[in-house]
């Protein structure tokens, strides 16, 4: 097997994708292969501890996607080398004794080893630990791998990493910074770091002074960093170890150094986002972790397999751009934008208009009731009118404040089409195109599409405006499950549990199921506003349907968990224009009690005896029984 030794350019995401489209068509040959009368055994690496989060990511991702990919027909073992704690020789030897004796009547047919460390581990020890068995490697570059002369049939998800791409995003972020400052720990990985950087960086802008700050302790990296000006390019790569040979994870060392930092810090792991990283160039550990997986199944399936590329992409926090001044339009093409935060108007600008149309509305309704008291009736049906506008504007509100979550979820099939569409178009530009492979992505394709197309099916009947109402016979467990579908996207952004407790049997209802919807989303969308104060662990919110004793009504109720109603305000809280929000309008509630009257039922609602509140509504069965 040759490799090449310098980094090779990075395969497009929908190579990968490709790769792993085929793993999973391959999955049920993987459970079905057995070995004599087993199923296969897979032995998975990690060099550290399991607190590393890089390895820990690939692995838990590799483990995860084995098991769906075989439906669960495979034995998973797991072994923790520890080599940064205890990279000594005597602690090698002592743990490849352990583990071949361990295995003695255990042999894994595949080893998945993740890391530089784990794979040079194996290399030495597998004709004691797992002598026939394939080996497959991830988490590092092609460089490295030259470096371990890897045998021929010992492949693995290349992640590459390129640093110079990484600068070039912080000088187009930071156009008028004149000094770069690299920083990395004294562990021995750190020291590689410096050196690909310092190859890397070489032939970076002239105009930028490089300075690489290394080998020092990690006070003394946080005192450096806080001294760096406005106008440096700081560049954390890993700190593992610091001079006094504390040992540390690299992205609780960034923290420390970007929190202190005086100029925006960058790095190039995935890890750092979120924990004071502006950005960089990266591949994802989730993915290298899918990728290896990918390698593992088709070996386990017999397939003939070789190296791949793990895609990258450019991230950035948005919170760290607003932090130094940063423009996001100074991000490179593509860039993958997190954690960012839209403005109140952007939230709330249907909520403002519809507002003003409402009152607007009710005004004129009211003149009309005073001036035309002889045509009560037309009055009547003009108020009724009015009230499903009511109910529209009500619905274009609520869609608007779920609109980031619903194009959240929106997103994923769509860009999952989009790959999926590049794959297709990469094949059919191959000499001999894998038809069958086509076939997978293009069924993947209309798969996306089914998902976007429900999605938008129903924002669609959440905006559907209506002259008149649309009376039905529905099961009313249906429209509350297509509201919990809408709301699920929202839930999960706010850390609310939801669960439901249906009954088995149908409970049909006569009414419009647009606006029986609408009711139910007011009442939940309020359920998770009252629990903003809880902790994210205690967010719950319950909806449970019921027959009454009599079998004449159903009933809805809607719990949460949290600070619940003071007791003096139960009987107001359904009063148009009431409300303990700040940014409340006080009519979601209103709407709810008029739209169950309309339908012959009633609402009300209490306060739950362990906490929180519980918001009920009845309606007449449409047959009882």
């Amino acid at each position: 097997m040759v490799r090449s030794s310098r980094m090779p350019s990075c395969q497009k995401a929908s190579g990968l994708l490709c790769l792993l489209s085929g793993a999973l068509l391959a999955a049920a040959s993987v459970g079905s292969a057995q070995v004599g009368d087993r199923v296969p055994r897979v032995l998975i690496l990690y060099p550290y501890d399991e607190r590393i989060p890089a390895t820990t990511i690939i692995g838990e991702s590799a483990r995860a996607r084995l098991l769906e990919a075989t439906g669960g027909k495979v034995d998973l073992f797991s072994e923790f080398l520890d080599l940064a704690r205890f990279p000594e020789k005597r602690h090698i030897d002592r743990m490849a004794r352990y583990l071949a004796e361990k295995y003695t009547d255990r042999r894994p047919d595949l080893v998945i080893a993740l890391g530089e460390e784990s794979t040079s581990f194996i290399l030495e020890n597998r004709e004691s630990i797992a002598p026939q068995a394939r080996i497959v490697f991830g988490g590092f570059d092609s460089a490295t791998a030259a470096t371990l002369h890897l045998p021929d049939g010992v492949v693995g998800a290349l992640m590459e990493f390129d640093i110079r791409k990484t600068v070039e995003m912080a000088i187009g972020l930071q156009s008028s910074a004149k000094h770069l400052a690299v920083i990395a720990g004294s562990a021995e990985f750190d020291k590689a770091w410096i050196a690909a950087a310092r190859q890397d960086l070489a032939s970076v802008s002239q105009n930028i002074e490089t300075t690489y700050i290394t080998d020092l302790s990690i006070d003394e990296f946080v005192e450096r960093a806080a001294a760096l000006g406005p106008d440096t390019i700081a560049v954390v790569l890993t700190v593992l170890r610091d001079r006094t040979g504390r040992n540390f994870i690299p992205r609780h060392s960034l923290e420390r150094i970007a929190a202190a930092a005086g100029a925006p810090v960058y790095g190039p792991y995935s890890t750092y986002l979120g924990h004071g990283a502006v950005g960089g160039y990266v591949s994802t550990f989730e993915s290298a972790g899918a990728a290896v997986a990918g390698l593992a199944i088709d070996a386990l399936a017999g397939k003939p397999i070789s190296d791949v590329t793990v895609p990258r992409t450019y991230v950035a926090d948005a919170r760290q751009l607003e932090r130094w001044g940063l423009s996001e339009a100074d991000l490179p093409p593509g860039a993958v934008l997190s954690f960012k935060e839209r403005s109140l108007w952007e939230d709330y600008r249907t909520e403002i208009m519809a507002i003003s149309v409402f009152v607007l509305a009710q005004s004129l309704v009211i003149v009309s009731l005073v001036l035309e008291r002889r045509r009560r009736a037309a009055a009547e049906s003009q108020a009724r009118r009015r009230l499903l506008e009511v109910v529209h504007l009500n619905q274009s509100a609520t869609a608007g404040a779920l609109s980031a979550s619903i194009a959240h979820e929106l997103n994923q099939p769509l860009g999952a089409i989009r790959i999926n569409a590049e794959t297709a178009a990469v094949l059919l530009e191959s000499q001999e195109p894998d038809l069958k492979l086509i076939q997978q992505v293009l069924a993947d394709i209309r798969d996306d599409d089914q998902r976007a197309s429900e999605i938008i099916a129903r924002m669609r009947g959440l905006l559907k405006k209506r002259g008149e109402i649309d009376w039905q016979e529905f099961d009313l467990n249906e429209v509350m499950q297509s509201a919990i579908q809408i709301l699920h996207t929202e839930a999960e952004r706010r850390s609310v549990v939801v669960s439901t407790v249906a009954t088995a049997q149908a409970l049909p209802v006569r009414a419009d199921r647009v606006h029986l919807q609408q009711v139910i989303l007011n009442l939940a969308t309020n359920a998770m506003d009252a629990m903003l104060q809880a902790s994210t662990g205690e967010r719950r919110l319950i909806f449970q349907t019921a027959v009454n004793e009599t079998r004449e009504n159903v009933e809805l109720s809607i719990s949460d968990t949290g600070s619940g109603i003071p007791r003096d305000k139960l009987g107001s809280i359904f009063d148009a224009f009431y409300t303990t929000k700040p940014a409340g309008t006080g009519l979601g509630l209103s709407i709810a009690r008029v739209v169950i009257e309309i339908y012959g039922g009633r609402i009300w609602a209490d306060n739950r005896p362990e906490g929180g509140a519980v918001f009920r509504f009845v309606l007449p069965l449409a047959q009882r029984g």
